[in-house]
């Protein structure tokens, strides 16, 4: 005789809430099928939006770009904006946190009677909160990033679109056990043509002569890429987009990585050389101070309550 089992939050689950199906629940609870073409064929975008003492950085870029890869894919949501931003707030409140990692998720959904075709799928937006996560530990951002250029080719552009926040990451996963292997933190991948390009979460920027340069090909523009772009505008720092070689990466003063999940942090060693010093730079310093200072700008940020 079959018995039923008390559900109980999961020790190995982080605290936090998610909304799925149209209910709140804990996070060790969330669950999609196993039919979802999400889970069976990556067949999703999503964007991330962190919280910090209670307050929501840059909410509206990750909505206009979540909305608009949304409509890339041809996916539909079940509402409107409006609620898509009172739902990543519920969760947060929920969840009590003051600083979140917050993940709004699109995926294909399931098909009747598993049909191939995605026209027929009922498309499902999930949302969750959980402790804000960094893409570098406390060390690291205090020492600076060993980082590793792959031999791994990044995804063609023309292959699948960059700019859409996708779950398309073996390539990442290949360059990142590459990366471990040759005792490097982290990596980024190449493209075609050997020009730097991306890491797993994270966008590059390379500082020399007092220039920063981003890679402008086969990256998701993101919106920390973004925020750092108009932080060095207004520290009258030149900067803009531009090929990267592993030559010129190696031969740069300074290095950094961007992400939601850390903001703006240093990188000093390129596959175990150290970069210029070999400790984090005067321009990192200049951006990342002034990065966290905006979050506490009501122009850049929106309150959980």
């Amino acid at each position: 005789m079959r018995t039923e089992k008390k559900t109980e939050p999961d020790a190995g689950f982080p605290p936090g809430v998610a909304f799925i199906d149209g209910d709140f629940c804990d996070i060790s609870e969330a669950r999609i099928s196993i039919l979802d073409f999400g889970f069976l064929h990556s067949d999703a975008t999503y964007d991330v939006v962190h919280v910090w003492r209670r307050r929501f950085f840059r909410l509206d870029r990750h909505l206009d770009r979540f909305l608009d890869n949304v409509a890339k894919l041809q996916l539909a949501l079940p509402f409107d904006r409006r609620t898509v931003a009172q739902t990543l707030t519920e969760c947060v409140r929920r969840s009590g946190l003051d600083d979140a990692y917050v993940e709004m998720i699109c995926t294909r959904g399931t098909a009747p009677g598993y049909s191939r075709d995605p026209r027929q799928a009922n498309n499902r937006f999930i949302a969750f909160a959980i402790p804000f996560s960094w893409v570098a530990n406390e060390e690291q951002r205090s020492q600076g990033l060993n980082l590793f250029i792959s031999t791994v080719n990044r995804i063609p552009s023309r292959s699948v679109d960059p700019t859409i926040k996708n779950y398309h990451w073996l390539d990442f996963i290949k360059g990142t056990f590459e990366a471990y292997e040759h005792d490097a933190e982290t990596v980024v991948l190449v493209d075609e043509d050997a020009n730097i390009t991306e890491g797993p979460g994270f966008n590059l920027f390379a500082v020399s002569g007092g220039r920063v340069t981003t890679p402008g090909q086969g990256t998701i523009k993101g919106i920390t890429r973004r925020t750092t772009l108009e932080l060095c505008a207004e520290l009258g720092i030149e900067a803009g987009e531009g090929a990267l070689s592993a030559d010129r990466l190696g031969a740069a003063d300074e290095a950094f990585i961007t992400s939601t999940a850390g903001g703006i942090m240093a990188v000093t060693r390129i596959d175990g050389t150290p970069l210029g010093d070999g400790k984090p730079g005067p321009v990192t310093a200049r951006l990342t101070d002034l990065y966290w200072q905006k979050h506490d700008d009501p122009a850049w940020t929106t309150p959980v309550d």
